[in-house]
Parts: C-alpha cells; structure tokens; sequence
C-alpha cells in the first residue's frame, strides 16, 4: 500500500486541545504544507496569539514566540527587521487581531513590513467564552450580545480586509475560507502566495480565513459550515483585495 496523504513534517503528532469541528486545526494544517512545499522550515519562525491558537507552538513545528494580547504584528516586526533572511509570520484570531490589535496590524500593514499574518474570523471571541467580537455579524446571538448585534449602537462589523486595502503601501491582501474542500484549497493556494511574497521581499500579507466556531455559536461542525456559508460569505465576501502589483 502507498501512503498518499500524511502529517506535514511542519507539524508535530500530537492532540489538539480545539473543539470539535473548529477549523483552526484545518488553517494550521494548511500552514504547515505551504513551510513544506516551499522548504522553509528550518528557517520559519511563528509568532502566537492570545486566543484559542495560543497553543499553536505546541503543533506547529517551527520555531514560535509568543506576542501579548494583539501585538503579534510588532514582535513579528522586530524579528523580520533584525533578521530579514527569517520568514515571519503571526497567526491571529478576530478578537486579537481586529480588537486590541487594530492599532497594530493597521500600522504594520501601512509600514509594509515584510510579514505574513494569517487572520481566522470566526465572527465571536472563541476562548474567553463567546463574546461579540469586531466580526460579529449584524442580528448573531452571542454572550454579550444575547439579544443580537445591534448595528445602532454597537456599529456594523469591521471588514479588515477591506480595510487594509485601503492603504497605499503595496500589499497582499485575500480572503479564503474554510467551509468546504474547495475553498480549503482556494486557502492555501492565498496562504502559499503570501508567503513567497515575503520570499521575494516584496509586500507585507494578510490571509483572512473564515472559520467555524461551533461550540460558542451553538451548532454542531455540520450546521456551523452551513451557517457560515449562508451568513458569513453574505457580509465578508471572498476574494483577493490587493496585489503587491496595484501600487
């Protein structure tokens, strides 16, 4: 028999301590192919969120910092800039990246550091116990906002993709998602093109992925995939934003 399909060599075998049918496990796995193929693990160094991917140094086998709440942006910052030959990446949650972190990866993406920020939207704040998040759509029910999110009071939900386009500075900017095989697929071919732009030194990346959180949005994975394709995909729509070559 021959083995067709294995673990990456850029992840450990080990458990993961994510709920069942969150796809952070399917955006980690496609990280660490992309470091495979592109035979750069020896020379890929992470950096960690607050947030559910806290952990994420103990699956991915590449060296890892860890950032405080948000900062992932400018720990990667420091790491590229004194040593531009790393390959540097952060891997970022909505309420790290699009809450607390806003300032930052704003600033960073405007800086055009030399970084590739792989972004989970799941629309609600996953470990602390499901909170509205910047992502949370117009109406969703969550622990902060039992009633839904009111857009009068609360505002519409930040579409940072779209944000970051908006800057001059050249970048890469996409939206994927993790709802199906074929935009699993669709994921990684965003993911790897990041990061040879990091290789090629030209622009500063960010990879949005939609993502499931089927504990904290009360479903089951089956249902989750489905409401984030009849809700989600509405709101955040897919598709590459910004090229190193618009500028």
């Amino acid at each position: 028999m021959v083995t067709i399909f294995t673990r990456p060599d850029s992840m450990f075998d080990t458990p993961t301590h994510y709920c069942p049918g969150c796809t952070h496990g399917v955006a980690h796995r496609l990280v660490a192919e992309v470091i495979d193929e592109l035979g750069i693990k020896d020379k890929t160094v992470g950096v960690a969120p607050v947030g559910c991917a806290v952990l994420i140094y103990n699956y991915m086998n590449t060296d890892f910092v860890e950032g405080s709440h948000g900062r992932a942006p400018a720990s990667a910052t420091g790491i590229k800039r004194s040593r531009p030959d790393l390959v540097v990446y952060t891997y970022q949650g909505d309420g790290d990246l699009a809450s607390i972190g806003a300032a930052e990866i704003v600033h960073a993406a405007n800086r055009g550091e030399k970084i590739t920020v792989v972004f989970i939207n799941n629309a609600i704040y996953g470990m602390t116990g499901g909170q509205m998040a910047p992502t949370t759509l117009p109406g969703q029910k969550t622990t902060t906002s039992p009633k839904g999110r009111d857009v009068n009071h609360i505002g519409y939900p930040i579409r940072m993709a779209e944000l970051l386009a908006t800057l001059k500075t050249p970048g890469y900017i996409v939206r994927s998602s993790l709802h199906d095989p074929y935009h699993i697929a669709m994921a990684k071919k965003a993911i790897k093109q990041a990061f040879i732009y990091q290789l090629e030194g030209k622009a500063f990346s960010m990879v949005e992925l939609l993502s499931t959180c089927p504990t904290n949005w009360g479903m089951t994975p089956y249902q989750a995939t489905q409401w984030l394709k009849e809700n989600m995909l509405q709101y955040y729509p897919l598709g590459v934003f910004k090229t190193p070559e618009d500028e």
